[in-house]
């Protein structure tokens, strides 16, 4: 039933532009490009106050990993809600949140345990850089404080987590704030020229970070990656040779590798650990997005027994003071264990491996349009760049993109020039095939 509203009443709309300032948006840009009202969600897809239909392709930001209103994670926050909503963590503990650490921890074979929970993952990337820092002070190594990041990559918008950003747009009008970190190179496959291979281009980046170790090891504490995908720098997708090679480099060096695995962990990648395509283990690895299929905030960073042990001293400033008041939210955690049910139950990764493949015939097109390069496609994301020769007016891309994917009744946000889609993962052979059809129209459109 569409809604009918009073015109002499403010909508939805005009009440949020009034009342709420919206994130990674210059607002005055809705004064010709009106916000989108969303009643309901149900499945892979979202409605708008007109009944309007939309598949949401990204996700919901990466978030949403078994759709809108999904009926077991419905019933496991209801259940809790009889129990406990809240209680803080210090001082006292919870069956969500022991039974979601310990579940954590097995999936990473007991490399990695030890959760520290907080809300949202630039907060799990803050936790991680601390504990990296703090950890070398423990063991008298205080000029060990500076971190490595990788160029093009994104690790969140506090300061800590801002300061390990190498996204322009995010970073300029902050710099006088922010830490000076070093950046490495990053092995960005579409760097490949002369019959150059993904390998390639990991190992000639891992080399250039070697020269810098080689230099540097001494003050630095930690690298921070994101395994395989770079998302929010224009889906930069690698070999995962390199985070081996990165591996390796950190033992001989001692300096800490933390796995950014916020938006390409739980099953994005086609493992539940992005690192395990590397066969390898981080010192630290942060999750977030998908860990509460996208109902509540909830974010994490795991780590090793030998980090914890280093913590764990008689005086409480040796201990890691730091906390945030939702700590291990009971909601947030049961949401948690409600999609790892989920992942058991219904056998995900397994299936998702056939959904990749769905996703990739359903995008075959591209591969052949000659307004598109640089396909590429790792686990359940896939992307590709619309060349700079068929862009008119490259600023205004995105969001003329944006727009046309809205009126083919699909969620698209671009990157730049980078059209990419990671939908949750119960989209039908028939829905995904849509999705490809509907890209390519909206594409069509936008670059007419």
């Amino acid at each position: 039933m569409k809604v009918i509203s009073d015109p002499n009443q403010p909508t939805l709309i005009d009440r949020s532009l009034a009342a709420v300032w919206h994130p990674c948006t210059q607002m005055k840009q809705h004064e010709s490009f009106p916000l989108i009202a969303i009643t309901k969600g149900k499945g892979a897809w979202l409605y708008d106050e007109q009944g309007n239909a939309l598949l949401d392709c990204i996700s919901s930001w990466w978030t949403n990993l078994f759709g809108h209103s999904n009926p077991r994670i419905n019933q496991a926050i209801h259940a809790q809600l009889e129990k406990i909503e809240h209680v803080m963590l210090a001082g006292f503990t919870h069956q969500p949140v022991v039974e979601l650490s310990e579940k954590l921890s097995a999936l990473a074979h007991h490399h990695l345990g030890h959760v520290f929970y907080a809300s949202d993952g630039a907060s799990a990337v803050e936790i991680a850089l601390k504990m990296s820092h703090h950890y070398w002070q423990h063991n008298d190594k205080p000029s060990k404080k500076k971190f490595v990041c990788l160029e093009n990559g994104y690790h969140g918008e506090t300061l800590g987590a801002l300061a390990v950003t190498d996204v322009a747009i995010f970073r300029e009008a902050y710099g006088s704030l922010l830490q000076n970190v070093f950046t490495a190179p990053s092995p960005d496959t579409r760097k490949a020229k002369n019959g150059m291979s993904a390998e390639d281009v990991a190992k000639d980046a891992a080399q250039k970070l070697q020269e810098l170790f080689e230099k540097e090891h001494e003050n630095i504490a930690a690298i921070i990656v994101e395994p395989l995908v770079q998302c929010a720098g224009q889906m930069v997708m690698y070999s995962p040779e390199y985070i081996r090679l990165v591996r390796s480099l950190c033992d001989q060096y001692e300096v800490h590798l933390i796995a950014d695995e916020i938006a390409v962990g739980c099953g994005r990648s086609g493992k539940f650990f992005a690192c395990e395509h590397a066969d390898i283990w981080p010192d630290f690895l942060t999750l977030s997005k998908g860990i509460s299929g996208g109902y509540l905030p909830l974010s994490l960073c795991m780590t090793t027994d030998k980090i914890y042990q280093a913590f764990y001293q008689d005086q409480v400033q040796h201990g890691f003071l730091h906390s945030h008041s939702y700590t291990g939210n009971p909601l947030a955690c049961v949401a948690a264990l409600a999609c790892l049910e989920i992942f058991e139950s219904e056998n995900v990764l397994e299936r998702n491996k056939i959904r990749s493949q769905e996703l990739a015939s359903a995008f075959e097109w591209a591969k052949t349009d000659s307004r598109i390069e640089h396909w590429r496609q790792q686990g359940m994301v896939l992307a590709f760049d619309v060349k700079p020769s068929s862009l008119k007016n490259p600023n205004a891309f995105p969001r003329e993109m944006f727009a046309k994917s809205l009126s083919e009744g699909i969620l698209i946000r671009p990157i730049g020039n980078t059209i990419y889609v990671m939908p949750p993962y119960i989209l039908s052979s028939e829905e995904t095939q849509a999705m490809g059809q509907s890209v390519k129209r909206a594409l069509d459109k936008a670059l007419a």
